[in-house]
């Protein structure tokens, strides 16, 4: 070996070294958008800590609190992280599934909607309708999205999956 690659094992050292250290860094910050392997019992700043702030905040009838973590603008995963009275989770669950919008019914409030699966990736209001339709991305083979009818008085009046406008290919001419 040479002087000059003997001299230089020190800076290709210190670059493996911030590699492993960024490399670190992502698995954290991978780690923690989802609640999985937090403890039963955590408290909510420890699930802040871990998830970042919550989306959304709701009470429950025990008591309890649920937090929300939509994950990302448009994201496919909400996850609801639930609190007993005296602040320890005791499950968390990814919310944006077809069990949990069938589990919707005629005239909940919006409010129980938002508290069953999250705040929508978007909106778009109908003023000549009297609604406004929240949309969900959720994780699907088929390119779906959600959408949920609310009444202008915040009654939900319905919902049905259609067809995801990011799967529109453009039409050529």
């Amino acid at each position: 070996m040479s002087r000059a690659s003997i001299s230089a094992l020190p800076a290709v050292r210190s670059g493996i070294a911030a590699l492993c250290a960024v490399a670190a860094l992502l698995l954290v910050g991978c780690a923690s958008d989802s609640p999985q392997g937090l403890p039963v019992g955590a408290t909510e700043a420890q699930v802040i800590a871990r998830m970042g702030p919550p989306t959304g905040r709701y009470k429950l009838p025990s008591g309890g609190t649920r937090l929300e973590f939509a994950r990302g603008p448009q994201g496919k995963v909400t996850y609801m992280v639930d609190f007993d009275a005296e602040g320890g989770s005791v499950i968390w669950d990814q919310v944006l599934t077809p069990q949990n919008f069938m589990s919707l019914e005629y005239g909940m409030s919006s409010e129980e909607v938002l508290m069953r699966i999250g705040h929508p990736g978007s909106t778009r209001s109908f003023p000549r309708q009297g609604l406004t339709v929240w949309n969900y991305r959720y994780p699907t083979f088929d390119c779906l999205w959600y959408q949920v009818s609310i009444s202008d008085d915040g009654k939900f009046l319905g919902a049905a999956n259609t067809t995801d406008p990011q799967c529109d290919t453009p039409t050529r001419l």
